[in-house]
């Protein structure tokens, strides 16, 4: 996969089903946007094209070529550099969510 941090343009995009960051082209529909999409070989639920990773069966949602303007790799996390909160320590549920105070 490409180095995150710099757009390029839809016809270099992997067509292997990982999921990349699209620059929706501005429509009658509305503004330009960012997306998170994957290329589908098609299925029965629809035929070869860019989807939304929002995208459920029944719910496709699908990016013609000519919608899409350039792409971006996935940042990826720097685990060593990552800090993770703590696990719950406590004894009594009706403390989560602020509740027992």
């Amino acid at each position: 996969m490409e180095q995150p941090g710099r757009w390029r343009h839809m016809r270099t995009a992997p067509r292997d089903g990982s999921r990349i960051l699209v620059t929706i082209r501005p429509s009658e529909q509305g503004p330009g946007a960012v997306d998170l999409a994957y290329w589908s070989n098609g299925d029965q639920f629809g035929g070869d094209a860019w989807r939304s990773s929002d995208s459920a069966p029944g719910r496709i949602i699908e990016y013609a070529e000519p919608e899409l303007k350039c792409w971006m790799p996935m940042p990826a996390a720097d685990v060593d550099r990552m800090t993770l909160p703590a696990a719950w320590q406590g004894k009594d549920d009706e403390e989560l969510d602020g509740s027992g105070i």
